[in-house]
């Protein structure tokens, strides 16, 4: 049953999402309008729009969570998995249980071994410009370089 509705919700986001299911949507709205003055823009003819919107929106919602649930779990794994591959800390593993506030300090934590590094690589940056400039050799006057 899983397998099942997981291909109808990607096979209907994939077609829902397409160009040509936009431009029926519109298709249909301008055909809606066009039959306002024939059925004098009664109730009932605004019944049909409000009712019709209404259905494919609360299927829509259902078909569009289930498939960036899936999406998001997929993304996680691939991350998780070049976590566990890589020299990265393994604390970062499985982070999207963690509450806001374990989130908030683990991104404080984050930026600031960021700014760390940062200065290191200022001051490293540093060195070597001193360095280049130290060991530049002084240009004699009156010498031309050949071309």
């Amino acid at each position: 049953m899983d397998k099942l509705f997981a291909r109808f919700a990607t096979a209907t986001a994939r077609i829902t999402g397409s160009p040509v299911a936009f431009l029926l949507c519109v298709a249909s709205v301008l055909i809606w309008a066009a039959t306002g003055p024939l059925f004098k823009f009664s109730e009932t003819w605004q019944l049909v729009i409000n009712t019709g919107t209404t259905i494919v929106t609360f299927l829509m919602v259902f078909l569009i969570q289930n498939t960036q649930n899936r999406d998001g779990a997929a993304i996680q794994t691939k991350l998780d998995e070049l976590i566990r591959a890589s020299d990265a800390e393994d604390e970062f593993m499985g982070i999207e249980k963690l509450t806001d506030r374990e989130l908030d300090r683990l991104h404080d934590k984050c930026q600031r071994m960021s700014r760390a590094t940062q200065r290191l690589l200022d001051r490293a940056a540093s060195e070597r410009e001193a360095r280049a400039l130290k060991s530049k050799p002084l240009s004699t006057p009156g010498r031309r370089a050949r071309s």
